[in-house]
């Protein structure tokens, strides 16, 4: 082979072996150079000259930075979007499955809360009165429009018999108008037929709580000189024997004195409403110190003998006038 041929043959292949050993030569030095300035820049923190330039080039870029950071976000919700338009059928019904089994244990929570709020409140007024009872739950209400009743379900077999008093958290609904074994029937205040001793808790003055055709609930036998007002708490008054003294019934919304009456007109706001409560106390028994007290029935005795004497007084002055004027 000519010695010119050898030449240019050799000649490419020392050139491309000078650009290798110079590119190396320039990558380890580019190395080299990196760790200087790194070390040097770690070492002189963010007051050096390099946290100078580091600081300038942040601000110089971040315009940039924020502009692309924009320019992504409507492609990545747009991302997010798709993702959910594309999951399979398999997956949104799982999702919707563990969302109703969520939201019914939200509701089961729910209940077992209110029902024990209920029972402690009933636990609550059976420990502040002293109270010998036995527990229940109303199953039903009225079974004809001529009644107000609920049925609850304890009866003889537990002990539960008529002319026992019921009553849930707020205070008392009513009277056992009869019992079967297992069942009973609640006579509700608000029923025309009920009537209970009552008082006005503040000052005392005894009456008659009775229900209306309508619901509304009355006290009466109440004098036109005594102190009742709008506001006042009306509690058993222990009087007959089978209500424990001191049992909230309601409170009094209405005061009226019309000219001529002897007794003042009373409108009462029961303070439970069976609506709004499914567990309840009936009141097996009394202690002596929930009966009515010997002054308590002499207080009646004298507010009814002052009633008595002011319907003598009234009709004597009738017959005066009448004779006057003949």
């Amino acid at each position: 082979m000519p010695l010119s041929s050898r030449g240019r043959q050799a000649g490419p292949t020392i050139a491309n072996s000078r650009g290798q050993s110079s590119g190396g030569r320039a990558l380890v030095a580019c190395v080299a150079v990196s760790l200087v300035l790194f070390t040097l820049s770690s070492r002189m923190g963010d007051e050096g000259p390099f946290g100078v330039v580091r600081g300038a080039f942040q601000t110089v870029t971040s315009p940039v930075r924020y502009l692309g950071a924009t320019v992504s976000l409507p492609f990545q919700g747009l991302g997010n979007v798709v993702t959910n338009l594309t999951a399979d059928q398999a997956t949104l019904s799982e999702l919707q499955a563990e969302n109703e089994a969520l939201r019914a244990r939200n509701v089961e929570l729910e209940e077992a809360e209110q029902t024990a709020e209920r029972l402690q409140g009933l636990l609550d007024l059976r420990d502040a009165n002293n109270l010998q009872s036995t527990a229940a739950r109303i199953i039903s209400g009225s079974s004809d429009s001529w009644t107000t009743t609920v049925t609850i379900d304890k009866g003889t077999t537990s002990g539960v018999a008529p002319g026992m008093p019921v009553t849930s958290s707020g205070g008392v609904i009513g009277q056992v108008i009869e019992s079967a074994a297992t069942t009973s029937t609640v006579r509700l205040l608000t029923d025309e037929n009920s009537s209970i001793s009552a008082m006005v808790q503040s000052s005392r003055v005894q009456g008659m709580l009775n229900g209306s055709v309508t619901g509304e609930l009355r006290l009466t036998l109440v004098g036109t000189d005594q102190s009742v007002q709008v506001g006042d708490v009306i509690v058993t008054s222990g009087l007959g024997g089978a209500f424990p003294k001191g049992l909230p019934l309601g409170e009094v919304t209405s005061v009226e004195n019309s000219p001529g009456s002897l007794y003042l007109d009373i409108i009462v706001e029961p303070f439970s409403r069976t609506e709004n409560y499914e567990e309840v106390l009936v009141v097996t028994s009394l202690t002596e110190e929930q009966r009515a007290t010997a002054d308590d029935i002499a207080a009646a005795d004298a507010q009814d003998q002052q009633g008595t004497a002011g319907t003598t007084s009234s009709t004597s002055e009738g017959q005066g006038d009448g004779e006057s004027t003949q």
